[in-house]
């Protein structure tokens, strides 16, 4: 079998992202917050509208900076509804991102004579499109898929962040009012999150879209949760998974000739089932959820 220097080029990309959405999505399910994801994925709609009426790109600063503040502003606006207007979790998350994912539908309409921005460019994305998205400096270099640039700058962010932050992180997400007793400031580095998921899913838009971002930040942490409840096992079986998903999810899109980015999250929900069945003692329920709660051991 002769190198297929496009395919290696998907996989890798697609390695990338689903590790650096696993990697966020350990400490969301371990904050029993995964759907805030999908939130953030659905809020920051209205900031990369505004970011682009401004710029005029897909690709511009201003559609990051925008998604991350309004990504920011909806974890702010979740903790609220949580926390002072005592509004049950999962119902301050289906409130926020429906409310400004709505916003985000209407500016779309608004503004849609004016830039050339629809819906499925924003939800939509299509990891086999990557090879021809060159990334060419003004001298005529060319410098390769423009997207797994952009999901090598994005992977290392992440693992600066999870390593810097990991002991915050960790306490964070198995006890928020120690961390607060013993001075880490545990609404930061919620903040500091949240911000991070923000720029991971709109850095992904173009290669798997914002909906099948949040199945990468939620399916192989879960996954694997089913089988370590360990922290570091846990990170570690979720970039393994991770990377499996990209290369078995390639190779069956192009045997059946399918969506690639499509069939990596349909990879992702079997390896889940099938963990689930092995695991869980099925159809009793998932059982093994429930024998032990997240240890700091390795």
């Amino acid at each position: 079998m002769t190198f297929d220097s496009n395919a290696f080029l998907i996989i890798f990309t697609g390695a990338l992202i689903a590790i650096s959405c696993g990697f966020l999505g350990v400490f969301l399910l371990l904050r029993k917050m995964s759907m805030t994801g999908d939130a953030i994925s659905h809020a920051v709609l209205p900031g990369i509208v505004i970011g682009f009426f401004v710029s005029g790109s897909q690709r511009s600063l201003e559609v990051i900076l925008g998604a991350g503040l309004l990504g920011i502003l909806s974890t702010l606006m979740i903790d609220a509804l949580r926390k002072k207007a005592k509004v049950q979790l999962d119902a301050s998350i289906g409130i926020t991102f429906t409310l400004l994912f709505a916003i985000g539908i209407i500016l779309i309409n608004l503004f849609a004579y004016k830039v050339d921005l629809d819906q499925e460019c924003v939800l939509y994305g299509e990891i086999a499109y990557l090879p021809i998205d060159l990334w060419i400096t003004s001298s005529g270099l060319n410098l390769g898929p423009r997207i797994t640039w952009l999901a090598g700058v994005n992977f290392f962010l992440i693992l600066g962040f999870t390593y810097f932050l990991f002991k915050e992180l960790s306490i964070t997400s198995f006890d928020e009012q120690f961390s607060s007793a013993i001075g880490i400031p545990s609404k930061g580095i919620n903040l500091a999150l949240m911000s991070m998921v923000s720029y991971t899913t709109v850095s992904s838009f173009e290669s798997v879209g914002a909906i099948l971002v949040v199945a990468l930040l939620v399916v192989p942490p879960s996954t694997a949760y089913l089988w370590t409840k360990s922290l570091i096992p846990l990170l570690r079986l979720t970039a393994t998974l991770g990377i499996l998903i990209a290369i078995l999810g390639y190779y069956l899109a192009y045997w059946i000739d399918s969506s690639i980015a499509g069939m990596m999250v349909a990879v992702a929900g079997a390896f889940f089932f099938g963990s689930a069945l092995i695991k869980g003692n099925w159809p009793l329920g998932l059982r093994g959820t429930s024998k032990s709660s997240p240890a700091f051991d390795s």
